[in-house]
């Protein structure tokens, strides 16, 4: 990356200081008005017109929620460059428990994954950019997700519909709010970072029967707790202990009197897995391992899996890029080591297609509240994580296309 610049850095935190209080109106009225996946009508015109208002050039033909649009840089700069952004805009079907003022009005549905954060942060660092576009040593593409919490999620139809055919950014990079690291700070981490997660849906059909004479019958119900006991045991006898992976049956179901064996049970939980190798040989083997237990307890018993999001992986230098200038933002005291997770983002399917990295934005509090837990419903981050944000996405932006365009890397 090229030297830091601190007449940049004093006039993105200028801005973003003057456009705090406005985002932070906009995060709460997203906030009050939260929408599902694919269904965030209202977020969406909300967006699009923030955007027009500052100019920008908004395509509306990727999907039917949702925006991408770009800001041009510095004009007559030959070989442009050009750097993605990215937010997710949708809500989860939760319903909220705070008190504060602008709670979620929209019946079991809330914002308690901080899409409302990011949505606000990168229109605030639509805005600040806008303001030093004749500084930008290329061009930045926004690009507003939908449907980021429910597989298969907004970003593969986003990429499918033409995304990088038409685009073709050198670097793409999203953040998320993490409770778990105090407002003010950031954290990166090189490589995988977030796990595949595939949903797992298991039918053990038997043979019900009265309670009273299960010697009679073909129990479905003790074999699926046999099948749960043993689907356990995989993480320890096929994955190296060096290597994470969590298998958890998360719903049971079956049977409704206490003196009737039901003749079918049914299960349902998640695999998620840090490589691709592994979860591959635990799509096997949890295959075999149920359809093999079942028969040993004389039921058949079938899994069907879904694929959900691949691994979250990090481009390496990427990361190390946006950490320097993360650094050089706000200070080595504020940027840290993060820590990879077994919870799962789409924005991993961008980086099959682009170098990028995902940015872990602390937005807890010292010492931590009850609201400093993702998709809780009293989750509640601080506000100020909005300016460290807008600030930390800015200067990454113009900073990459300053590399770029001088070929320093």
């Amino acid at each position: 990356m090229p030297e830091n610049s601190p007449v940049i850095i004093q006039r993105i935190r200028e801005k973003t200081n003057a456009l705090y209080s406005e985002i932070v109106g906009i995060r709460r009225r997203i906030h009050r008005h939260p929408e599902l996946s694919f269904r965030e009508f209202r977020t969406t015109a909300l967006v699009r017109d923030y955007l027009s208002r500052l100019g920008l050039k908004i395509e509306h033909d990727f999907l039917e929620t949702g925006a991408v649009a770009l800001l041009e840089g510095a004009k007559g700069k030959k070989d442009r460059g050009l750097v993605a952004l990215r937010a997710d805009i949708d809500a989860l079907p939760l319903q909220e428990e705070n008190s504060h003022e602008y709670c979620s009005v929209e019946k079991g549905v809330m914002h308690a994954c901080g899409h409302d954060m990011h949505t606000a942060i990168l229109l605030g660092t639509a805005a600040v950019l806008s303001e030093i576009k004749d500084d930008l040593a290329g061009d930045v593409l926004f690009i507003f997700q939908p449907a980021e919490e429910k597989a298969p999620g907004g970003a593969r139809p986003l990429i499918e519909a033409g995304l990088f055919r038409r685009y073709n950014p050198s670097a793409i990079l999203g953040l998320h709010c993490f409770p778990h690291l105090q407002a003010g700070k950031v954290a990166f981490h090189e490589g995988s970072m977030m796990a595949a997660a595939d949903e797992l849906y298991i039918a053990v059909h038997g043979e019900g029967g009265h309670a009273s004479a299960p010697h009679k019958i073909s129990d479905p119900v003790l074999a699926a707790a046999h099948i749960i006991t043993s689907v356990q045991h995989l993480v320890s006898r096929v994955a190296s202990p060096y290597e994470p992976a969590v298998v958890s049956i998360s719903s049971i179901n079956g049977g409704n009197a206490t003196n009737i064996i039901p003749g079918k049970v049914t299960m349902s939980g998640t695999l998620r897995t840090m490589n691709e190798e592994l979860r591959a040989q635990m799509h096997e083997r949890l295959k075999q391992n149920i359809e093999y237990v079942g028969k040993g307890m004389g039921v058949d018993a079938e899994l069907n899996i879904v694929n959900g999001y691949p691994v979250l992986a990090n481009h390496p230098e990427t990361t190390r890029a946006i950490r320097t200038a993360s650094i050089a933002y706000l200070g080595e005291e504020n940027v840290e080591e993060g820590e990879p997770m077994m919870t799962a983002e789409d924005f991993s399917y961008y980086l099959h297609h682009c170098p990028g990295t995902f940015i872990q934005l602390g937005s807890g509090r010292e010492p931590p509240e009850k609201g400093d837990r993702l998709h809780s419903p009293f989750f509640n981050p601080d506000e100020k994580a909005i300016a460290t944000g807008i600030g930390v996405m800015s200067y990454a932006a113009w900073n990459w296309l300053k590399a770029r365009s001088t070929g320093i890397e």
